[in-house]
């Protein structure tokens, strides 16, 4: 599985982030964690606003700051 996290590296792109690693490693998910930060990669998901999670290439939020159990259960 891939976990991208999409944003420029703000505080809370890294806070998703963290939050991205905990909730797949408490799944124990075998998954690899990407950061996009390139803005034109960014916009090429369609998003206009980050943090955005995409799963595998494909959206699951953007725009806000999800929790570890927010994750796990698009995850599962």
């Amino acid at each position: 599985m891939k976990i991208q996290i999409l944003g420029t590296g703000c505080p809370k792109c890294k806070k998703l982030a963290e939050n991205a690693n905990n909730a797949a490693k408490e799944l124990g998910i075998d998954y690899e964690l990407e950061k996009i930060t390139d803005i034109n990669k960014i916009m090429s998901f369609g998003i206009m606003m980050t943090p955005g999670l995409a799963i595998n290439d494909e959206v699951k939020s953007s725009g806000k700051l999800l929790s570890v159990k927010e994750i796990k259960d698009i995850l599962r």
